[in-house]
């Protein structure tokens, strides 16, 4: 089968949500003479419209600028993920931003918003990407919380069995039984006499 020139195959995922979130980027001047520009995540925008580095707010030479609205996807394959999140003292939002090297103004592109604490750690483990850790609204909270009452289940916990079997109570001198020796396993080595007397 061939699609259509332009046509793409996607993929539903059972049970998922999604919501549009728009991401808010400060550009401030850099503290250090390296960095001209320091550049931070401050705030998020659900339910947001597509943008593309619209200017919100200037105030002096920082200017706030809501750089793109990307989906924030929930999975029922992560909801321990967002319980994890939610029951910390201050839920927040994951945002990964990757360089952007073909616009010189804005040299980042955000490239996912998650809720997932997991996911954003697994990002954090790359060099080439930021990851920055936002205040989730207490509205997107009751949205997740909703969500895990729906889809959650908590996995319980089985204890193993011990094995009967007691490892301590005769020590027969033998050592490990699969290597095979003329001697104790568990004896000290001999002193070796001095070369010259």
């Amino acid at each position: 089968m061939t699609l259509p020139a332009g046509a793409s195959v996607s993929f539903v995922f059972p049970n998922s949500q999604t919501i549009p979130v728009g991401v808010v980027i400060r550009k401030s001047p850099g503290v250090t003479r390296w960095a001209k520009w320091a550049w931070r995540v401050v705030g998020i925008l659900p339910g947001a419209g597509p943008a593309d580095w619209k200017i919100l707010r200037r105030e002096g030479d920082a200017v706030e600028y809501h750089a793109a609205t990307l989906p924030l996807e929930l999975y029922v394959s992560d909801t321990e993920a967002y319980a994890h999140e939610l029951q910390t003292r201050a839920p927040s939002v994951y945002v990964v931003l990757s360089p952007d090297a073909s616009v010189k103004e804005t040299p980042w592109k955000v490239t996912l918003v998650t809720a997932s604490p997991y996911e954003g750690q697994d990002y954090c483990d790359s060099a080439e990407v930021m990851v920055e850790k936002v205040p989730m609204p207490a509205g997107m909270q009751a949205w997740i919380g909703d969500y895990l009452a729906r889809h959650h289940e908590e996995e319980t916990f089985i204890k193993r069995k011990q094995k009967k079997t007691r490892v301590d109570d005769v020590e027969d001198g033998r050592g490990d039984p699969r290597i095979a020796q003329q001697s104790d396993v568990y004896r000290s080595p001999r002193l070796r006499k001095a070369a010259s007397k």
